[in-house]
């Protein structure tokens, strides 16, 4: 078995035990011992980055509507955790800057854009990285593979990750084959092999899989060689990585 750990990235913070997207699974993730979180984010009327995966917000809190069609002030009002358990009654949607207030700056951040609404999204979430200083530990991936070509293109020291849910021929291939520098590989973890693992790896990509959680497939992407896993349960991926330490 191979001696690989791969980063342990929780998504939407450790999501199959909290409230997805919000600071309390966020803060479990942590207390789960993962090394990096996955969170996507979207955009208010009034211009604020919040941290939620639809573009509504009838699925995750008791409101309704599109986020974008919402001021924060009115965001803020609505309970995002109750839906999961009365434990998390009371979660709210977090803005982006919330979460940066709640993970230190050495757990990476894998923020995951939506939407680019026509690029505004972009410039704000360059803005408010530079004033955090987290350029250096942000991870901005997107199927949208335009939106973060032109993310790097605005500022070349960010670190741009393409996600793909399709079969590729070549992966690293299609990454290098872009005007500016990629970063991470962020494939759907079904589609992912050993031949395309040690392809991206030797040529410098870093390779993130998502989003997988049954020990089976966790412990196949840790053989493999894989970067890190985006999962549902960092607390799982922890404690294989110590039991085969213990073996």
């Amino acid at each position: 078995m191979s001696n690989n750990k791969p980063m342990i990235i929780a998504h939407r913070g450790a999501k199959g035990m909290a409230p997805e997207n919000t600071l309390g699974a966020f803060q479990l993730g942590l207390d789960q011992g993962c090394e990096g979180i996955e969170l996507d984010i979207h955009l208010t009327a009034d211009g604020e980055i919040v941290v939620c995966h639809d573009l509504t917000l009838d699925r995750t809190t008791n409101g309704k509507g599109r986020i974008v069609e919402k001021k924060l002030s009115e965001i803020k009002t609505l309970d995002a955790g109750s839906w999961f358990g009365d434990e998390y009654k009371g979660e709210t949607i977090p803005t982006l800057n919330e979460v940066m207030d709640l993970v230190p700056d050495w757990i990476m951040i894998n923020v995951e854009i939506k939407y680019a609404y026509e690029g505004q999204i972009e410039h704000k979430l360059l803005d408010l990285l530079k004033q955090r200083s987290r350029l250096n530990n942000v991870v901005i991936s997107s199927f949208d593979h335009k939106c973060v070509r032109r993310i790097k293109l605005l500022e070349p020291e960010a670190k741009i990750g393409l996600l793909y849910q399709s079969n590729l021929l070549d992966p690293t291939a299609y990454a290098r084959s872009f005007d500016v520098d990629v970063y991470s590989l962020h494939p759907y973890y079904q589609l992912l092999d050993a031949e395309d693992v040690q392809k991206a790896t030797e040529s410098g990509l870093y390779v993130y899989p998502y989003t997988a959680n049954a020990e089976s497939d966790l412990l196949r992407l840790t053989q493999i060689g894989v970067s890190g896993i985006i999962t549902d349960y960092p607390g799982r991926l922890g404690a294989l990585y110590q039991g085969r330490e213990s073996q």
